[in-house]
C-alpha cells in the first residue's frame, strides 16, 4: 500500500507549540496525510516537547541556537532563513513532502513564507495561516501561489475559535495536497511545449490570434500549452520564476510594458531584473514592446504631480495610464536592449518584432495615445542597439493587434524553436482532419504558408 502524501508542518515550537500541534493533529485526525514538523524556532530543538513526536521533528537552527537567542529579530529571520531554506528545498526536491502549512504572526509569517518562496516551485501546496492576512500580503506572497488565511484572534493560545481556523488550514492543506498527487499521477505523460505569452487588455486582441493559431488546426492543440501572463508587475514576475524553474519551453514577450513602470515609477513594475532569465537560460524568445505606451498608476488623483500635465487616459476609476514621451521611449529602449545583449546565452534564440503601426490598441490613428514620434524613437533606439548583436530585429507596418502581426509573431516563433512552419502546417494537414471554420485568422495563416494544403475530405 502507497504511504500518504506529507504535509511540511513549519512552526516557531519555542513560541507557538501548542498551535502548531494542535495545527498537525488536525492533520492526521483527516487522515489522507501524514506530517513532518519543521522547527524555526530561534532556541534549536524544542524542550519540554510533549505533544509532536521528537523523531518527527527537523531542527536546523539549533547548531546556531546560541548566535539567535538574543540577536535582534530581523537578524534572526535572515539567519533562519538562510539556514532553513537549503533544507527544505531538499525535502521538496526528494518527493519527502508533498506539500507544506505554517501559523504564525508578523515574524512567523516571514520566516515560513519566505521559505515556501525560495524552496517550493510553483503549482506545490501552500498554506498560511496569518495575523498579517487581512492587510497587505503582497511581501508574503510576492510571485507565488501561496494561499493566505486570516486567523482572525492572534495565534497566541488555543481557543475555539483558532481551532476552527486551523482545522479549516488543515482540512485546505490535507485537500490540496492529496489533490495534487493526485494530478500529477493523471498527467504524467508528457505535455505540449510550454508557451509563455505577456498581455495587457491593450495587446489582447493579438494574444488572442497567437494562441488561436497554436492551438488550433492546422496545429495540433497537443503540440502547445499556453501561458498567459498579465503583465501587472507579478505577472512578469510569475513568468520569470517559472522559467527559471525550467517550467516554461519558450517565451512570447510581447507585451513589456512593466519596463516603463519600472523606469518612470508606474504601479505595475516587475522590477529591475525583468528580461533577464529568459535571456540567460537561453529558451526561444520572441520580444515585442506591447503597451510601452503607457506607465500604469491608480486612480487619477493618485498620479503623481511632476506628471499631472501630461497625456493620461483613465482606463477604469482604479487604473489611470500616462502616455509615454519620445525621451522616455528611448530610455525604455536602452532598457531592452541592454538586458537582452548582456544577459543572452544564444543570440540565435531571441528575435525583436516591432509593430510600427503602433504598440497598443489606444497607440493608432484617432486614439488617445497615438504618437508616431515617439515610438519611432523606440524602434530606433532597439534597433540600433541591437546591431552590434546577432539578436534579429524585425519591423513590422501593421499595428500590434493586426491580425497579420500575430501571423509573424508565430512564424518568428516556431522557426527559432527549431520547426519550419511551412512544413509543420503541410504536415498536420496531411496528417488529420480538420476544417477552415475558424475565421479569418487560419485563412491568414493559410494564405502565408506559401504551400498549397488540401481541404479536408
Amino acid at each position: 500500500m502507497a504511504s500518504k502524501p506529507t504535509i511540511l508542518v513549519i512552526g516557531t515550537l519555542d513560541t507557538k507549540q501548542s498551535e502548531i500541534a494542535y495545527l498537525r493533529s488536525a492533520i492526521l485526525s483527516i487522515g489522507s496525510c501524514q506530517t513532518q514538523m519543521l522547527d524555526v524556532g530561534r532556541l534549536g530543538q524544542a524542550a519540554d516537547q510533549k505533544d509532536i513526536p521528537q523523531e518527527e521533528i527537523l531542527s536546523p537552527l539549533t547548531e546556531i541556537a546560541a548566535s539567535l537567542a538574543n540577536a535582534p529579530r530581523g537578524e534572526y529571520v535572515d539567519k533562519a532563513i538562510e539556514h532553513c531554506t537549503p533544507v527544505v528545498e531538499e525535502l521538496v526536491k526528494s518527493g519527502k513532502v508533498q506539500g507544506v502549512v505554517s501559523a504564525g504572526g508578523s515574524t512567523g509569517s516571514s520566516l515560513a513564507t519566505a521559505l515556501m518562496r525560495h524552496a517550493c516551485p510553483i503549482g506545490f501546496p501552500k498554506v498560511m495561516v496569518s495575523t498579517m492576512a487581512s492587510g497587505d500580503i503582497k511581501p508574503y506572497i510576492e510571485e507565488t501561489d501561496i494561499t493566505m488565511m486570516y486567523s482572525v484572534v492572534d495565534i497566541a493560545g488555543v481557543n475555539s475559535m483558532l481551532k476552527q481556523i486551523l482545522s479549516n488550514a488543515a482540512g485546505a492543506i490535507a485537500g490540496m495536497t492529496s489533490a495534487n498527487v493526485a494530478w500529477k499521477k493523471e498527467t504524467s505523460t508528457a505535455v505540449g511545449k510550454r508557451i509563455a505569452i505577456t498581455m495587457f487588455g491593450v495587446t489582447t486582441p493579438c494574444v488572442d490570434q497567437i494562441r488561436k493559431i497554436l492551438t488550433t488546426t492546422p496545429h495540433d492543440v497537443s503540440e502547445y500549452e499556453i501561458y498567459v501572463f498579465h503583465a501587472t508587475g507579478a505577472g512578469g514576475r510569475a513568468m520569470e520564476r517559472l522559467i527559471e524553474e525550467g517550467q516554461i519551453d519558450a517565451v512570447v514577450d510581447l507585451t513589456t510594458t512593466e519596463v516603463a513602470d519600472e523606469l518612470f515609477g508606474g504601479v505595475l513594475t516587475a522590477g529591475p531584473d525583468r528580461l533577464e532569465v529568459a535571456a540567460k537560460k537561453g529558451i526561444p524568445m520572441i520580444v515585442s514592446v506591447g503597451a510601452c505606451d503607457m506607465v500604469n498608476f491608480g486612480p487619477k488623483d493618485s498620479v503623481p504631480e511632476k506628471y499631472k500635465d501630461r497625456n493620461l487616459f483613465v482606463h477604469n476609476p482604479t487604473v489611470t495610464l500616462m502616455r509615454t514621451t519620445k525621451e522616455e521611449n528611448q530610455q525604455i529602449g536602452n532598457f531592452i536592449v541592454k538586458k537582452l545583449s548582456t544577459h543572452s546565452t544564444d543570440h540565435s534564440k531571441i528575435r525583436v518584432l516591432l509593430p510600427k503601426g503602433g504598440v497598443s490598441m489606444i497607440d493608432k490613428p484617432e486614439q488617445p495615445f497615438h504618437d508616431a514620434e515617439a515610438d519611432e524613437e523606440l524602434f530606433k533606439t532597439i534597433g540600433d542597439g541591437l546591431k552590434p548583436t546577432k539578436i534579429e530585429v524585425f519591423q513590422y507596418p501593421e499595428n500590434i493587434n493586426d491580425e497579420v502581426f500575430a501571423i509573424q509573431v508565430c512564424e518568428h516563433l516556431l522557426e527559432v524553436m527549431g520547426i519550419d512552419p511551412r512544413k509543420y502546417r503541410l504536415a498536420n494537414a496531411r496528417r488529420r482532419r480538420w476544417s477552415f471554420d475558424h475565421g479569418r485568422t487560419i485563412a491568414a495563416v493559410r494564405r502565408a504558408s506559401l504551400v498549397e494544403v488540401p481541404d479536408a475530405n
